[in-house]
């Protein structure tokens, strides 16, 4: 089993260039935002949940595979899921499921735009066409990349 490292290294040797970098800061965060939106909008039968249930599901699938590989990286997304659930829970309320959706879908394809433009400047193709685990390990990467910054020790 690969461990949150090999992961971590190995996207990093996909996401050299500053340029994609920059580009997968203003992108990723916004992307993972819109898979929990969009799910937020599935409707949930009400005698099973509240709207939202399918998010709050796959949030914490995505923790459990973070956190066997990394206590820390799993705790920190952890948090970020959880800030993430409270703003969209604000914003279904606010907007109702057919205008978050709307807004999750044009959030969705500018920051996979912003994404691909990011990997034209890379020249290589995005990691998750290898293996789609990478589409968990892009918000894994930039978190730990925020840990160090913040201090926290380094190492997944």
């Amino acid at each position: 089993m690969r461990t949150m490292q090999d992961w971590l290294d190995s996207y990093s040797a996909d996401h050299r260039n500053p340029i994609n970098q920059r580009l997968h800061w203003l992108c990723v965060p916004p992307i993972v935002w819109t898979v929990i939106a969009l799910l937020w909008t599935v409707p949930v039968p009400p005698a099973w949940a509240k709207p939202g249930a399918w998010a709050v599901l796959a949030m914490f699938l995505a923790f459990v595979w973070y956190y066997r590989l990394s206590r820390r990286l799993g705790l920190a997304l952890l948090l970020a899921f959880a800030l993430l659930g409270l703003f969209t829970g604000w914003l279904y309320g606010v907007l109702g499921a057919v205008h978050l959706r709307w807004l999750a879908v044009a959030v969705f394809v500018l920051a996979w735009i912003g994404q691909f433009v990011g990997h034209h400047y890379e020249g290589r193709r995005p990691s998750f066409f290898t293996d789609l685990s990478y589409l968990l390990v892009g918000p894994a990467w930039l978190m730990e990349k925020l840990l160090r910054r913040l201090g926290f020790r380094a190492g997944a």
